[in-house]
């Protein structure tokens, strides 16, 4: 019985672990919370939990030699130090995170010791990749040009449950997706590069109508022309990677940035209120706050923003018990504190690609890619499962000796993304995708 070695027990490892048990694998569960592990295994006979924190190199090398294959579901920080073990007992290594230089920079070794490294075969990063090869590669090889390529996703809440004026709830990593909002980014439109300053973030948005959700706002993510050499596209135009978001989260965001609520920096608060808080950080004048907000970002006193702010509890005269802390840690704990999903909601993942294609003929066309997956509230979230199951088939490809590959990887390559989308097609996790549409189906930006 081949085994594999999962470090990390958190809110995605529940799909993989269950996947790879019913596979038959031997597994062991790696993690400093015991209860959620054994939750996990269920008392499968195939599965064991072993206490191990990541700061404990020492135990990740007395670990990994027992082991066919280590799933790193640890914080992206860990992923370069679990490889380097690996790579030490030449040890295949599957992660969901980016791949960051100092991972790049193991290719040679990962090579000559015929260990594979595999990034980014998530979600976003994941299947996104793997979607948008399939049609890149599709239209190469007829002989096509992709002059415009624009990729969306977004992990939301089912509209149904927003019950909030931001319209968001968090069902994954809380303070992740509050820092991703410091982020800046960089694409390329119509052949000009554009760089959007971390300030400017959610100013740079567009509309995105997306079937049985309906209109949401599109804000860009990164870094998206890394990804024409990525893709291998040389030939494109405009190349854009976009988050979905519905209506209000960006306008409150970008609200929440100008008046420097999330900053890093440590301050002293002790004894103050949240609108004594937000009257220093935003540096405002005046008796009546909602009037000097407005005033500061040139936006109307009832501006959804300003109700979005209000709603979170940062005008209010309630003392914060906080001494030194951090703009950034006092509001991400108010919206973790309001905005975390019920029991009863459903999350959602909506993912889109559209591409503006110059066939061989010269004809134009636009091709669209699509998924839109719910969570089961008495299951698994929909982020858990798209972020935990690629990976899970892609581990089962290599232990069967069906991914062949030695190096850094991400899944862009047809050995990796053909079997893969195709066992997540049967598990219900699907693209759907339509082809020969009018060029008035492409994003406007």
């Amino acid at each position: 019985m081949k085994s594999v070695l999962i470090l990390g027990s958190g809110m995605v490892a529940g799909p993989i672990i269950e996947y790879l048990l019913n596979k038959n694998y031997g597994l062991t569960v790696a993690s400093i919370d015991q209860k959620r592990a054994l939750e996990l295994l269920n008392d499968h006979p195939n599965g064991q939990f072993v206490y191990w924190d990541a700061e404990d190199e020492k135990g990740l090398h007395d670990l990994v030699p027992k082991h066919d294959l280590i799933v790193s579901l640890l914080p992206y920080k860990f992923h370069v130090m679990v490889a380097k073990v690996c790579l030490e007992y030449k040890k295949h290594m599957v992660t969901t995170s980016y791949v960051k230089p100092e991972m790049q920079n193991l290719y040679d070794e990962a090579v000559n010791k015929n260990v594979l490294l595999l990034n980014e075969i998530g979600v976003d990063p994941g299947i996104d990749h793997m979607s948008a090869m399939r049609i890149i590669d599709k239209v190469h090889k007829s002989g096509g040009e992709i002059e415009e390529f624009f990729s969306i996703t977004g992990a939301l809440p089912d509209p149904k449950d927003v019950d909030n004026p931001l319209g968001y709830k968090f069902s994954w990593s809380p303070k992740g997706v509050i820092l991703a909002s410091k982020n800046d980014a960089t694409y390329l439109h119509k052949g000009k590069e554009v760089y959007v300053e971390p300030q400017t973030l959610f100013q740079d948005i567009f509309e995105v109508d997306f079937p049985n959700v309906g209109t949401m706002d599109v804000y860009p993510n990164r870094n998206s022309i890394d990804y024409i050499d990525i893709y291998g596209i040389p030939e494109v135009k405009t190349i854009f990677r976009g988050t979905f978001r519905h209506q209000s989260w960006c306008a409150t965001l970008d609200a929440i940035k100008r008046l420097n609520l999330i900053e890093t920096d440590e301050h002293d608060f002790t004894g103050k209120t949240y609108a004594e808080f937000v009257k220093d950080m935003a540096r405002l004048n005046g008796a009546d706050i909602k009037q000097a907000i407005a005033e500061k970002l040139n936006i109307p006193k009832d501006a959804d923003a300003i109700k979005s702010i209000e709603w979170l509890g940062l005008l209010d005269d309630k003392e914060m018990n906080r001494e030194k802390d951090t703009a950034f840690e006092v509001t991400s704990d108010l919206m973790i504190e309001k905005m975390w999903m019920n029991d009863n909601d459903r999350d959602m993942v909506a993912m889109q690609h559209v591409f503006l294609v110059k066939r061989k003929d010269g004809e134009k066309e636009v091709i669209k890619s699509r998924l839109l997956d719910f969570g089961d509230p008495q299951g698994y979230t929909s982020i858990a499962r798209t972020v935990a199951l690629p990976a899970a088939v892609a581990v089962d490809r290599i232990l069967q000796d069906k991914i062949k590959l030695a190096g850094v990887y991400r899944p862009v390559v047809k050995e990796i993304y053909e079997p893969v989308m195709d066992e997540l097609e049967s598990m219900d996790i699907k693209m759907v995708e339509e082809f020969g549409l009018p060029l008035s189906e492409n994003i406007q930006k």
